[in-house]
C-alpha cells in the first residue's frame, strides 16, 4: 500500500494566519519546472509514500515558519526568477496561504506550479483541503498523483517522476515548454553550509 492518509487538520491550526511551514526553499532553480524558478518545499504530507523523495517533510510538526509578504519578497528579489514552484510535503494542506502567495507573484509577472499527491479530481471534490480551489485557480501548472515507487520514472523524456502522475496545462502558454527531466538534479549550497538536494530524479535532503 502506497499511502497512509489522515487528517493533519488539527496540526495545521499551529500555523499562524499569513504564515507558512515549509521545510526548505531555494531561490533558483532550474529543475524544478521551466525556465529559473523559485521552489517553495511545504511542511506536512500524511501519505508516507513509499520512496518518497522527502520523507522528512512527511510530520506536521512546525519546522520554519514564514510569513507569505516575507516569502513573497525573497522570490521577488531574486531577477532571474520567471516562476514558483510548490512542493513538499504536501501543498494543498496549505492550500490558502500558498493561494496568497501565489496571487502576490502572479502580480508581479512570474508563473507558478505545483505538485500534490492528490489527483486534480480529488481537489475539485467536495472532501478537498480547505482552499483547494483558490490555489488551483492560481495554477499555470498541475503535477498530479502521489509518487508509486513501482511505477517509478528516472529518464530524460519523462517531466514526472511515476507513471501514474500526470501534467495539466492550465496556461497553454506553456504547452510547448513542458521539458524539463526526470533524471534532473541540482545541489545547493546555502549560507550556512547546508546543502539542498534537488531534483525529478530523487530527494530533497537537507543536511
Amino acid at each position: 500500500m502506497e499511502t497512509k492518509p489522515s487528517n493533519p487538520s488539527l496540526a495545521l491550526t499551529e500555523i499562524p494566519p499569513g504564515y507558512l511551514n515549509i521545510m526548505g526553499y531555494v531561490d533558483q532553480s532550474e529543475v524544478n519546472g521551466p525556465g529559473s524558478r523559485a521552489v517553495v518545499w511545504v511542511q506536512g504530507c500524511p501519505r508516507e509514500c513509499s520512496g518518497c523523495f522527502n520523507p522528512d517533510s512527511w510530520s506536521f510538526e512546525v519546522n520554519q515558519l514564514i510569513a507569505v509578504d516575507t516569502l513573497a519578497e525573497n522570490i521577488l528579489s531574486n531577477p532571474n526568477n520567471t516562476g514558483v514552484t510548490f512542493s513538499g510535503g504536501e501543498p494543498f494542506w496549505q492550500a490558502s496561504a500558498l493561494a496568497s502567495l501565489a496571487r502576490k507573484l502572479k502580480a508581479a509577472g512570474l508563473n507558478v506550479m505545483s505538485f500534490t499527491g492528490f489527483t486534480l479530481k480529488q481537489l475539485q471534490s467536495e472532501s478537498a483541503p480547505p482552499s483547494s480551489q483558490k490555489l488551483l485557480e492560481q495554477l499555470d501548472i498541475l503535477i498530479d498523483g502521489p509518487f508509486v515507487e513501482s511505477q517509478a520514472i528516472n529518464s530524460p523524456t519523462s517531466p514526472v517522476s511515476s507513471k501514474n502522475q500526470r501534467v495539466h496545462v492550465f496556461n497553454p502558454i506553456f504547452q510547448d515548454q513542458i521539458s524539463w527531466a526526470s533524471d534532473q538534479i541540482e545541489v545547493h549550497i546555502l549560507k550556512d553550509g547546508n546543502r539542498i538536494v534537488t531534483g525529478y530524479q530523487g530527494w530533497l535532503e537537507l543536511t
